[in-house]
């Protein structure tokens, strides 16, 4: 199994979100499978096509350089943030010094590819999502700016509702930069955009591709719903995982499906092969997650390497694959600062451990590297 093992690159402080001209698809056309072919293959000629779906009436591009607060709500949850055009061009040499930490590790050649594509669509086509404790003064500026009327409001195709500020007062962007400078922020997704966006800004340097575009939430104001990614693992039996957890020093228990699920909680995994449960209680996991417990001490005493693990967002489409030659682990959802801290450590967690929910729809902001 090829797991990602390679770190990237700490950005520095001071943590810097600049200006820029959003390229915004059509409200109508926001979160629309279909519009999906503005950003497809040839990436060479997306920036064409965009400028042409621009003169279309399909996409506008704002008239002036912004910092954008966006404010989107999907299922009833509410998220805000900060959009703009994060500095990427110093590298922390000390772990004070880090603005920006990776909770994952990244394949370099999935970062290189992700790097080619974005360099021929002159284009950052999302933001990555950040997050991070803001302080009451944030919060304060953020509200006011809120409440203001909105410079777009509308309900995409996906039914995510959309508010959308432009703030390009001089006095409200320099308060937002001297409160923003010292922040420490974690990436809630995107961990091999962002290393796409350090190489681009290694082999570019002075140029545009010192930023890439990013999104920052505050977690104590608008939280993300930070859920667990469960795993099916083809080729294992359950019985090797049973004995596994059990060689690892876990507390292992056969129950009936309904008594298994309900005991799926912060101290205890679930594995199952559909047909036989088992609840797992490792211990202590106040100093670990249970997906690293997994991954670092489950997995290593399987007979045979795990061929390959496949990850999935909920419990159902997680037990849809499962079968008696791909058991399921089912994981407990994760919490942010026991993530947090375990980073500011200098840990890590294993690749696709996090759910940070929800995402915004594609096409709400996007950032065109010619576009000033």
């Amino acid at each position: 199994m090829d797991f990602a093992t390679v770190v990237p690159p700490y950005v520095a402080k001071p943590l810097e979100l600049h200006p820029f001209r959003a390229v915004m698809l059509a409200p109508s056309r926001v979160g629309d499978p279909a519009s999906a072919r503005a950003l497809a293959r040839p990436y060479r000629d997306v920036a064409s096509r965009l400028l042409q779906w621009i003169e279309q009436g399909r996409a506008t591009q704002d008239s002036a350089p912004a910092l954008y607060l966006h404010e989107y709500t999907a299922a009833g949850l509410t998220i805000r943030g900060l959009v703009g055009a994060l500095g990427i061009s110093r590298r922390a040499e000390t772990m004070a010094e880090r603005a920006v930490w990776p909770h994952e590790a990244i394949h370099p050649e999935q970062a290189g590819e992700l790097a080619d594509r974005m360099w021929q669509m002159d284009l950052n086509p999302a933001p990555i999502l950040l997050v991070h404790h803001g302080d009451q003064a944030l919060r304060d500026v953020i509200a006011e700016v809120a409440r203001a009327k909105p410079d777009w409001r509308y309900l995409d195709r996906t039914h995510q509702r959309q508010r959308i500020w432009a703030i390009r007062d001089e006095d409200v962007l320099a308060r937002i930069g001297a409160l923003l400078a010292d922040t420490s922020c974690l990436i809630a997704d995107g961990h091999h955009r962002y290393a796409a966006y350090v190489r681009l800004q290694e082999e570019h340097p002075g140029t545009a591709w010192d930023a890439g575009l990013a999104m920052l939430v505050d977690q104590d104001d608008t939280p993300l719903f930070l859920g667990a990614i469960h795993r099916t693992l083809p080729g294992t039996t359950l019985d090797d995982l049973v004995e596994a957890a059990q060689s690892a020093g876990a507390e292992v228990a056969a129950h009936e499906r309904q008594h298994a699920l309900s005991a799926l909680d912060s101290t205890h995994l679930v594995l199952t092969d559909g047909n036989t449960w088992h609840t797992v209680g490792p211990g202590d996991l106040a100093r670990e997650a249970a997906v690293s417990w997994l991954h670092d001490h489950v997995l290593t005493r399987l007979p045979r390497p795990v061929e390959r693990v496949e990850p999935h967002h909920n419990v159902d489409d997680a037990l849809a694959a499962t079968s008696a030659t791909s058991p399921a682990v089912l994981l407990p959802s994760p919490d942010f600062d026991q993530v947090r801290a375990l980073v500011e450590s200098g840990g890590l967690l294993p690749e696709k451990a996090t759910s940070f929910q929800p995402k915004p729809s594609l096409g709400v902001l996007m950032r065109p590297m010619n576009g000033g």
